[in-house]
């Protein structure tokens, strides 16, 4: 099995005990739920719509221990998703869950629990991930289909240009004539007379899969060097903010990535069929390039296995509410 890190089995079990400890006196000195206290110090979102009123308002009730909780993978950008579940369902602290969590790649997660899940005790049980790539998904076809998941929340792919780069929109075919290479200078859509440096992401990225799907849609597409394919997400935010310190990089990446968890000053996003992203937009899906993320476990996961519990708890109010709280859009 490759690379199998999320939830640390042993940093959760020595978690168990002092928070049980710290649960219980919560309990000694108030008559509100223990997870509340836990909760409430977490940073709202300070961008996109609130989360409903009727969402905001669903009481926090643990339904596991913390030395219960699943081994959870995923994608990059699910990473403050997938702590604020482990705080909400556990009582712990948020600021602790999030120090327990780390994933691998969009396609190593779903190949980790598809692939691996059964075959050792302490193998994933869940993922919190952005759609699966076609090799993977060919991969898990030909295992079986050990897979149960469903649509929990939805992002969108979204193109990253320099703040000087006078271009403000672009539409769906501009976009894919960049990529093909049939457009190469900014001033052919509207920009200045420079050429165009496209960025993507290595193959196995949950972002080059979103790029493939909503985007390309199986035209051509240039072979981008690597120096133009980051490995890691954040790697291609700063090259596109530092690249010859001018304005004529473009890259892509998820919505929520660029904004709650990695921008960049000196960069902007892109409106596209003169649609800007945002939390309004992805919801109603007037922005185009929208997709869903996911949960998924195995298909014999026991009825009261942890993760099984998480998986249905996640589309209930509580968990429709975890995932809009940490600033996401929920899919209802």
């Amino acid at each position: 099995m490759k690379n199998v890190k999320i939830t640390r089995r042993s940093f959760l079990l020595g978690l168990g005990a002092a928070s049980s400890a710290l649960l219980l006196s919560a309990c000694g000195s108030t008559d509100a739920p223990a997870s509340s206290a836990s909760t409430s110090a977490l940073p709202q979102p300070d961008s996109g719509a609130p989360a409903s009123s009727a969402a905001s308002e669903v009481p926090l009730e643990p339904i596991l221990r913390v030395d219960e909780f699943p081994i959870t993978d995923g994608s990059t950008a699910c990473i403050p998703l997938i702590a604020q579940i482990m705080a909400d369902t556990t009582g712990l602290d948020p600021e602790t869950a999030r120090s327990a969590v780390t994933t691998n790649t969009t396609a190593q997660a779903w190949r980790n629990l598809g692939l691996y899940g059964n075959n050792y005790g302490d193998s994933v049980k869940l993922i919190i991930a952005y759609e699966a790539p076609e090799s993977v998904k060919e991969e898990l076809k030909a295992d079986g289909d050990p897979l149960e998941q469903k649509a929990i929340g939805r992002d969108a792919l979204v193109f990253i240009v320099n703040e000087d780069n006078p271009v403000q929109s672009l539409t769906r075919q501009q976009l894919k004539d960049i990529y093909a290479g049939a457009i190469t200078n900014w001033k052919d859509v509207g920009g200045k007379d420079q050429e165009i440096i496209a960025f993507q992401r290595r193959a196995d990225s949950g972002s080059q899969t979103l790029f493939q799907k909503l985007l390309i849609q199986g035209g051509p597409l240039m072979e981008a060097p690597t120096e133009l394919a980051p490995t890691a997400m954040g790697e291609l935010v700063d090259s596109i903010a530092e690249y010859n310190n001018s304005a004529n990089a473009i890259g892509f990446s998820v919505y929520y990535y660029i904004d709650q968890m990695y921008s960049k000053p000196g960069l902007r996003l892109l409106a596209v069929d003169g649609v800007t992203p945002s939390n309004e937009t992805i919801a109603d899906q007037s922005y185009p390039l929208c997709n869903e993320f996911y949960a998924a476990i195995l298909q014999d996961s026991a009825a009261d296995s942890p993760g099984r519990r998480i998986y249905e708890w996640l589309s209930t109010d509580a968990g429709r509410s975890c995932i809009e709280r940490s600033g996401y859009v929920a899919v209802q």
